[in-house]
């Protein structure tokens, strides 16, 4: 904090101009990083706030984060629970250039608490409300700021971006909107596969043995699901009755298999497996990558078309 305020303190009166010429986009997840890298091609550099790996709920930035911040034409950002840590440094560093929040581009949906998952410290839910017509039972905590796992959501923030991204580069704007618009149609193209896929199957219930960030990819698909955290939890180790019920529900089910998301130990996952004769599997929800995905050149579209292969090899054995 006495970083943030030297540095708010010592601002520079104005941000020079890149002597490249080319816009300056800072993101703080992948998926902002992404979607803003398409939108952008070769006309700005964006960059990648969070290093590869980095969880956001526990990120502390560094100087040259908050400078990066106060000094970059446009700056992006989930504007959920897990980057509170932002909203500090826009109120200290006083950006020069844009903001924006994912979670202001598209419709949000509340955090889910559904049936048999881990209570979360400080909240309170009431068992006999139904939260939804989804069988999903419980109430709702606060927003879930993961709107980009749903397809639809993450071409609609694509889009906005090319907006943007228009409105500050004029100049350039129709090549921005039509860079945004083919990883848009790109995305589409692949929303169109989950749903034949999740079509063909005669039952679309998935156990996570792990924090459920994909409120927004189930809300689409109109998947039914148990996990063992919400999507922002930070708590690692479920109560004997979490497991017991998920476990059960594996079992009583017939499910084939239960999910983990990138960077877990799945080691929940792993002990309801073994205890319900079931497999394991990696679902990536984007939040953020490995230091070799990354230098891969692996993306939203890819990513997400790998958790599609991956859900064809494992749903289809029901």
């Amino acid at each position: 904090m006495l970083a943030l305020a030297l540095l708010a303190g010592c601002a520079p009166a104005s941000v020079q101009e890149p002597e490249d010429g080319k816009l300056h986009i800072v993101a703080t997840v992948f998926p902002a990083y992404d979607f803003a890298r398409a939108a952008a091609g070769d006309l700005a550099d964006v960059e990648l706030l969070l290093p590869p790996g980095t969880e956001s709920h526990s990120y502390e930035p560094t100087p040259a984060d908050i400078l990066k911040v106060q000094s970059c034409d446009l700056f992006l950002y989930l504007g959920g629970d897990s980057d509170q840590w932002v909203e500090t440094i826009l109120e200290a560093a006083e950006p020069t250039g844009r903001t924006l929040a994912l979670i202001d581009c598209v419709e949000t949906l509340e955090e889910e608490h559904v049936e048999g998952m881990q209570e979360e410290v400080g909240h309170h839910h009431d068992e006999d409300e139904d939260d939804h017509d989804h069988d999903h039972l419980g109430t709702v905590t606060e927003i879930d700021e993961h709107v980009w796992t749903a397809p639809a959501n993450a071409a609609a923030i694509t889009r906005q971006f090319g907006e943007v991204l228009a409105e500050l580069d004029s100049a350039n704007g129709e090549r921005y909107r039509a860079n945004a618009e083919k990883y848009a149609e790109e995305i589409d193209t692949l929303d169109g596969e989950f749903h034949a896929f999740f079509d063909s199957l005669p039952d679309r219930t998935m156990v996570f043995g792990d924090r459920f960030p994909l409120r927004y990819f189930a809300e689409e698909f109109d998947l039914r699901y148990y996990a063992a955290f919400p999507g922002c939890s930070t708590q690692t180790e479920p109560s004997a009755a979490t497991i017991a019920f998920l476990t059960d529900k594996v079992r009583e089910e017939g499910i084939s298999t239960v999910w983990y998301i990138e960077f877990s130990n799945h080691l929940v996952a792993d002990a309801i497996a073994e205890a319900a004769g079931a497999e394991t599997a990696m679902f990536h929800t984007c939040h953020n990558v490995s230091p070799n995905e990354l230098a891969g050149g692996e993306t939203y579209v890819t990513l997400m078309r790998g958790n599609l292969e991956r859900l064809r090899a494992h749903l289809n054995e029901r």
